[in-house]
């Protein structure tokens, strides 16, 4: 059986409590699949718990914690354009006020 990377999973992890505690329904959503397909569960609950099992197996290992560097975030232009795949026409994303 494959195993998850200690780092992702306590990411997922992370991120999971993150966004239930924030409410933030499609991305607790999407990360709670993500969490059961990568502990081969099918309901957060077990995912969760599993994940706490192998972290904690993980943990007592003797190696070091790995971390992963949080991704950098660019934020959207406020302005710009999007080509149509369809017709190859301009749309513009906003309007300059």
């Amino acid at each position: 059986m494959l195993t998850p990377h200690p780092a992702t999973l306590r990411r997922l992890v992370d991120d999971y409590e993150r966004a239930r505690a924030a409410e933030t329904g499609p991305e607790a959503g999407d990360l709670a699949y993500t969490l059961c397909v990568i502990t081969g569960t099918r309901d957060i609950s077990a995912a969760l718990a599993k994940a706490r099992h192998l972290l904690a197996a993980d943990a007592t290992a003797g190696l070091p914690p790995v971390t992963i560097p949080a991704t950098p975030t660019v934020p959207a232009p406020a302005t710009g354009v999007v080509r149509d795949a369809r017709d190859r026409a301009s749309v513009p994303l906003a309007v300059a006020e």
